[in-house]
């Protein structure tokens, strides 16, 4: 269009205020669910765009989120945070928000030092995205800004956070493999790296003693160093049957492993991922793993923060979102008729 379309065109087409068109496009209280999306619809058909400027002016807000992740995720061969942050991206825009991506570097993490955006402004709040150390966790509680915690929580319950329910995944995943007649099961995950490894871990500790299945402590096996930096994964002898692995990029390095000793997949070893992300199909054969839902984490991380934004004394402490089991080649049924138990 030609010209700029602003409230009161929409509120005229509508046969509504313009007061009521601002409300809807702002999502405040006093107009129904109904008029909130017929004015947006109405709004995004038109062209309607906020005038950023004098909204911030008015408002005294920036209208931009911080999305920080440590710089030990964003790696060559890392792709989930980076997928995740695009997402939070898209829903940041939907709300008339943009991120802004700051990557941590591990030196200024192991400083203390706050992002430049921090000190100068620049944000409405901060998403941290990825593990940070405890003493991060500390400056990051101190900031005056709301600030949400994504995929990962700490004990300090006055940080919120949203994370993809790792427990259950873990447990339902380990729980097919017993089904599948596997009773000598490992896990692949330094425990002390982050609490989703920790969590995964617990799921798929829970699933084995449900069963009345015997943990070998050295089936427990480091995939990482504390600082998150991958190591040289040492597969234990005799090999157990299957391995429950905290991501898919590590079950794809236990796979590669497994194929240079000489051993099959899953025909001598079954190999199961979390997170269904690129890894997944990267491996052959491809594996069953947990599909992470990365767009409904997202939408519920900037939700969550906007409302901590408008309503600083809201608090909503951990939100789960669930993700569920997808099954492919990586696994072999050892005693099928536990399949029809």
């Amino acid at each position: 269009m030609n010209k700029n379309i602003t409230m009161r065109d929409i509120a005229n087409q509508l046969g509504v205020s313009s007061v009521t068109v601002s409300k809807a496009l702002n999502d405040k209280e006093g107009v129904s669910d109904e008029l909130k999306e017929r004015i947006k619809q109405l709004a995004s058909e038109l062209g309607y765009r906020v005038n950023m400027a004098a909204k911030t002016m008015r408002e005294g807000l920036t209208y931009n989120i911080g999305v920080i992740i440590p710089e030990r995720f964003t790696g060559p061969d890392q792709s989930f945070y980076l997928r995740v942050y695009q997402e939070i991206s898209k829903s940041l825009e939907a709300t008339g928000y943009y991120g802004i991506l700051h990557i941590l570097s591990s030196s200024d993490e192991e400083g203390l030092l706050l992002p430049r955006i921090y000190y100068d402004r620049k944000v409405d709040g901060f998403i941290v995205l990825g593990q940070i150390n405890k003493s991060y966790i500390e400056v990051i509680e101190n900031i005056e800004q709301p600030k949400l915690f994504l995929d990962f929580y700490d004990e300090h319950s006055s940080i919120d956070s949203v994370v993809t329910d790792n427990f259950y995944g873990a447990y339902e995943l380990t729980n097919y493999l017993i089904q599948q007649g596997h009773r000598e099961i490992a896990y692949v995950g330094n425990l002390y790296s982050t609490s989703s490894i920790q969590d995964r871990f617990l799921g798929y500790y829970k699933s084995l003693l449900e069963h009345h299945v015997h943990l070998e402590p050295k089936w427990i096996i480091n995939d990482r160093d504390e600082q998150g930096t991958y190591i040289d994964i040492e597969l234990p002898s005799p090999l157990p049957t299957a391995f429950v692995c905290n991501c898919d990029q590590v079950a794809y390095s236990v796979v590669q492993k497994l194929k240079l000793m000489g051993h099959r997949v899953p025909e001598d070893c079954s190999v199961v991922g979390f997170d269904n992300d690129i890894y997944a199909t990267l491996t052959e054969p491809h594996l069953t793993t947990i599909d992470v839902n990365i767009n409904q984490m997202a939408q519920t991380a900037v939700q969550s923060l906007l409302r901590q934004i408008n309503h600083p004394d809201v608090r909503f402490g951990r939100l789960v979102v669930k993700g569920e089991i997808i099954y492919r080649d990586s696994v072999k049924t050892l005693n099928p008729a536990a399949t029809s138990e």
